[in-house]
């Protein structure tokens, strides 16, 4: 049998990294960060042990990139979905209806990975994390600013807050205030996006998971 192409083996180092990412958001958002360890994501993903630690150094920076990926795919999906839009503002109200329907959809997942950010070592720069700043900077470019280099930190602090204000234990606020907060701050109409309780662009109705709180 010949050996593996180069490409080959790219892919399927690709793969697996990939199922690494996917078993970690599974489990972390069933059981928990504590209950989690890399075992039971290498098992989940029919992955060696070793290769957990091959390719991420820590737990909490295996946690930042699959929640790093998984806000990428889900702000990918809600900026691509039909009808397709080039409109900024339209795009922009995605962007921010995205973020925030996570943070309801996903709260132990997305209260995890806000804990971690906090912590000493903040963001991990890996490949999942420039990903989705690469997609939130298209995005402001699109909106039309002036200087994306400043105001697209601005549109990620916001962001930030925003969905640490959803998930605050004991003193939540409600995603329809928020969303209406930073509607205003940018000037967007609540029609755009997926305003809550109502239907996308496409006239579907939102899925139960997405009506505010």
């Amino acid at each position: 049998m010949s050996p593996r192409s180069a490409s080959v083996n790219e892919e399927l180092r690709r793969r697996s990294r990939e199922r690494l990412l996917q078993a970690t958001v599974e489990l972390v958002a069933e059981r928990g960060y504590e209950a989690t360890t890399l075992a039971d994501i290498a098992d989940r993903a029919g992955s060696a042990r070793g290769l957990v630690s091959y390719y991420f150094p820590g737990k909490r920076q295996l946690l930042q990139s699959a929640v790093h990926r998984l806000m990428h795919r889900t702000l990918e999906a809600a900026l691509e979905r039909e009808p397709r839009s080039e409109d900024g503002r339209e795009r922009l109200a995605r962007a921010i209806d995205a973020i925030l329907g996570l943070a309801v959809e996903q709260p132990l997942l997305m209260r995890t990975h806000m804990a971690g950010i906090l912590q000493a070592e903040g963001f991990v720069q890996c490949p999942e994390q420039q990903r989705l700043a690469a997609l939130l900077r298209d995005t402001v470019a699109r909106y039309g600013t002036r200087d994306v280099d400043a105001d697209y930190p601005l549109l990620r602090a916001l962001l930030m807050g925003a969905v640490f204000a959803v998930l605050l234990p004991g003193a939540p606020m409600p995603r329809a205030r928020l969303r209406a907060e930073l509607f205003q701050r940018y000037g967007l109409d609540w029609e755009l996006g997926v305003p809550p309780g109502g239907k996308t662009p496409g006239g579907t109705a939102m899925e139960p998971g997405q009506s505010s709180k």
